[in-house]
């Protein structure tokens, strides 16, 4: 699936169509980013913090799994930590990128069905997610969750370049101008 780029002038029904637009664009990029990159550069650090980008896919899974239904839903979740090891992002060598791309469709899929039954001023279950302090509006968690989206796609992004692979909102037009500068 290719989620266009939700551009601000386009006319949508209802904010929390706004919410899911940006993070199915932002899905959308970190499936493609990933997609893009060798066996070795998903599961090799680039940088000092040394994640890799197939933790950050699993990662990203397990965020919206934590906060939309185990933190505004309520439901119980046996491991909600369960992208992490050591206070560490984690997965196995056997754990494939397919899995993990399957893994957060299926949570898009769980995500868009809880927004779409809910207002965005209705208030989380109480619960051990909040840690004891007042649960959130579905709105607050909403922006959270594109905050975090965008920024782990701008790491993403620069993987992607190491790696020398496409990066950006739109690759193509974005290398087009680049070469254009570049040669001009």
């Amino acid at each position: 699936m290719s989620s266009p780029f939700p551009e601000p002038t386009a006319a949508i029904e209802s904010r929390a169509e706004v919410f899911l637009g940006y993070l199915d664009f932002f899905r959308d990029r970190v499936v493609a980013r990933t997609g893009q990159l060798s066996e070795s550069e998903l599961r090799a650090s680039r940088l000092p913090s040394g994640w890799t980008p197939i933790e950050l896919v699993k990662h990203l899974r397990y965020v919206e799994l934590r906060w939309l239904e185990w933190g505004f839903v309520g439901v119980p979740i046996n491991d909600p930590w369960g992208d992490r090891r050591e206070d560490r992002w984690h997965v196995p060598a056997e754990e494939t990128l397919a899995e993990l791309v399957a893994a957060l469709n299926a949570q898009a899929a769980r995500t868009r069905s809880i927004v779409e039954s809910h207002e965005l001023t209705d208030v989380g279950m109480p619960g051990p997610r909040w840690a004891g302090a007042p649960p959130a509006t579905l709105e607050r968690i909403l922006f959270h969750l594109v905050q975090e989206y965008a920024r782990h796609l701008g790491h993403l992004d620069i993987v992607a370049e190491l790696a020398g692979t496409d990066t950006g909102e739109r690759p193509a037009v974005r290398t087009a101008r680049w070469r254009t500068w570049r040669s001009g």
